[in-house]
């Protein structure tokens, strides 16, 4: 419950800010036609750009609701937030992405080949029309 989550001191109340939500959607839209254009040259950073598409849109549903992410762990409040409004296999999809992007980024470079980065980018589309249609439905 979201209750849960500010009493962890993950996530923090703020005015709603429709400027916010477009703004964090459209470097969602940005980062999807990005990880696409990056994916023949280098599979690490699409799968790491594909996974912040999610991560953006995630804040966006975020800011929607009255929330932000606060403290150390943001992206895992960003993740178990979404999870409050995902069905439980998105909520799963956005967590492993997550865990492989910071496995990629911070300990083995190299790893993720061009079809898990290319699944990846599916997911990322997917997830971000969901959780569009979450901020839509209010």
């Amino acid at each position: 419950m979201i209750g849960d989550l500010e009493r962890e001191g993950l996530i923090k109340r703020l005015p709603v800010n429709p400027r916010k939500v477009e703004d964090s959607l459209d470097h969602a839209h940005r980062d999807l036609a990005t990880s696409r254009a990056v994916l023949p040259t280098d599979s690490d950073w699409a799968y790491t750009i594909a996974y912040n598409a999610v991560l953006q849109a995630g804040r966006a549903l975020m800011f929607s609701k009255g929330y932000r992410p606060d403290g150390a762990h943001q992206h895992s409040a960003v993740v178990k937030f979404a999870g409050l409004f995902l069905d439980e296999q998105d909520a799963i999809t956005f967590d492993r992405m997550r865990r492989m992007r910071n496995s990629s980024v911070y300990e083995t470079a190299g790893s993720i080949p061009a079809e898990q980065a290319e699944g990846a980018i599916r997911s990322a589309e997917a997830l971000v029309c969901r959780i569009e249609a979450c901020i839509q439905r209010g």
